[in-house]
């Protein structure tokens, strides 16, 4: 099973091209809910000492306007990108007076849809665009799902790596679409193999009561004090049947393929231009009033909720599939990262050299096309992981036939040993390795991970409820935050983006020469 794993580790060292896997890029995505001091959602507007939500590339909001996203640009070595992230948290903390930014995964304390305002961009076209789109979400989905936060980790194989790699295939492909196509590869492992991640990453097994408002917890659920539900082997809710996925896959047709670049954007294509019966109930424009970009059954190919999606970066107003299609796949970007509590910036950096071990793992890994019953296999065990990942004896679903979580994990853990070690050479490190024996720790010591840890520290601390222990968190982490130094020149650059991405905001309100609807029409046509 692991033999061409095997036979492109040995081409590697055999042609020495390790100074070509040197030059991988990372970058982050880490969203981040505001919240006052009593725990509830902030209810202020994007604070401008930050910047304009709609034009800094590195600070903005995901779908609410409390919930900050922020964007480290690609960076040589994924060190770096926590590291600029850690850099980049300090100066938005060092704004934000009294509230605390929320070190968990899941919400704080809900009062309803109503304390959740959706983002506001400002008053231009693109702003505008960007607002109902998420007032469509709403629509569709409601919006409480919409305000689980997670980390977004991109990744990039060094450039310099594909053309000696694509010789040693010999696959008789052009250098570009061999490119796309190992990175399309690359993505149907990771989701094969997502459930890893989950299990090791997930610090989300409870939730505050008020973030179901009223709904029915799943069965496996069990109530850990008055205000607080949990799953006993829980690792990521997040990721399981309460959290943050296409809920509606089934029922509205968005059925995405991952066999080539060419389906992908085709299926994709074909979800963003056929109309949802169900959404054309809700109506597109009601009173005058936009509810939705459009009632098809995506509005736009954000809407769908991957675990996985191959990246290319965009140009103006181009839509990304047009972009994936015309330039290929840049890095592929990957979605199931919960916020970890115990680390001020939601992640570590033995975290990251160990998805970097994985991300080249999946590529180098056989990667058959996802068929037959593999693809309910695989949302079976994503949703098995993230509710009992850590029950004695799980058994996933592995080419048709039950295998225990410790098992499968442990084989995997095992055949990426030589990926780490690689790593490590290309490097001059022995982190890769090390971040790999901590992670089979984990497999052989469930109590070791993340989400065993925050349940077992919600019971040390008294039986606290999932707020307390979050908000807790969130206040030394506020502190540690407070206290971290930028350096002079660090804290001109922010400050100097900041108001420049305002000025940006401004011109492009000032500038805007087309009304809404025919901004809409030709952006959907490929024509701004």
């Amino acid at each position: 099973m692991y033999h061409q794993l095997e036979q492109r580790l040995h081409a590697i060292e055999t042609q020495r091209l390790y100074a070509d896997l040197r030059a991988a890029q990372t970058g982050l995505e880490k969203e981040n809910l505001r919240v006052n001091p009593q725990g509830y959602i902030a209810q202020t507007g994007h604070p401008a000492a930050i910047g304009s939500a709609l034009t800094h590339p590195w600070i903005t909001t995901d779908y609410a306007e409390a919930l900050l996203e922020l964007i480290t640009p690609p960076q040589a070595h994924a060190p770096h990108a926590l590291d600029f992230l850690l850099d980049l948290k300090t100066f938005v903390y060092q704004q934000l007076q009294d509230e605390l930014l929320w070190t968990n995964s899941m919400p704080c304390i809900l009062r309803g849809e109503d304390d959740i305002r959706i983002a506001e961009y400002g008053s231009s076209n693109a702003g505008r665009m960007k607002h109902i789109y998420r007032q469509g979400l709403a629509w569709r989905y409601g919006k409480t799902m919409q305000v689980i936060a997670g980390i977004h980790f991109n990744y990039s194989i060094a450039e310099t790596f594909w053309e000696p790699w694509h010789a040693l295939e010999g696959t008789g492909l052009t250098l570009r679409a061999f490119r796309d196509q190992q990175y399309m590869a690359l993505a149907r492992n990771l989701q094969r193999y997502g459930w890893l991640v989950i299990y090791l990453f997930g610090t989300s097994p409870a939730i505050c009561k008020s973030f179901l408002g009223g709904r029915a917890a799943p069965d496996s659920m069990r109530e850990f004090n008055a205000h607080t539900l949990y799953e006993p082997y829980g690792t990521s809710l997040r990721m399981g049947k309460i959290g943050y996925s296409n809920n509606k896959e089934k029922d509205t047709g968005a059925q995405v393929c991952y066999d080539s670049l060419q389906s992908y954007t085709t299926s994709l294509r074909q979800a963003i231009s056929t109309p949802s019966a169900e959404y054309e109930k809700i109506g597109v424009k009601v009173n005058g009033e936009y509810r939705q970009l459009n009632a098809n059954i995506l509005q736009i190919e954000n809407e769908y909720y991957s675990t996985v999606r191959p990246k290319q970066p965009l140009q103006g107003f181009e839509k990304p599939t047009d972009a994936l299609i015309d330039r290929g796949i840049r890095y592929i970007e990957l979605r199931t990262i919960d916020i970890n509590t115990f680390q001020p910036a939601g992640l570590s950096h033995q975290q990251l050299y160990f998805l970097e071990t994985f991300m080249h793992f999946c590529l180098l890994q056989e990667s058959p096309l996802i068929r037959g019953n593999e693809k309910q296999a695989i949302h079976n065990n994503q949703l098995r992981v993230a509710h009992q990942g850590r029950a004695p004896k799980l058994a996933l679903e592995h080419r048709d036939a039950p295998i225990t979580l410790t098992a499968w994990a442990g084989e995997l853990l095992r055949e990426m040993q030589p990926v780490a070690h690689l790593l490590d050479q290309v490097h001059d490190c022995t982190f890769y390795t090390e971040a790999l024996r901590n992670q089979r720790d984990m497999v052989n010591h469930p109590e070791l991970t993340p989400s065993a840890r925050m349940l077992a520290d919600m019971h040390e601390q008294k039986d606290d409820s999932f707020f307390d222990f979050v908000q807790r968190k969130s206040a030394e982490h506020r502190k540690f935050f407070l206290q971290r130094q930028l350096s002079d020149q660090l804290k001109t650059r922010f400050s100097e983006m900041a108001k420049e991405s305002l000025d940006r905001q401004q011109t492009i309100e000032n500038n805007d020469k087309i009304d809404l609807g025919t901004f809409l029409e030709r952006y959907f046509a490929g024509s701004l």
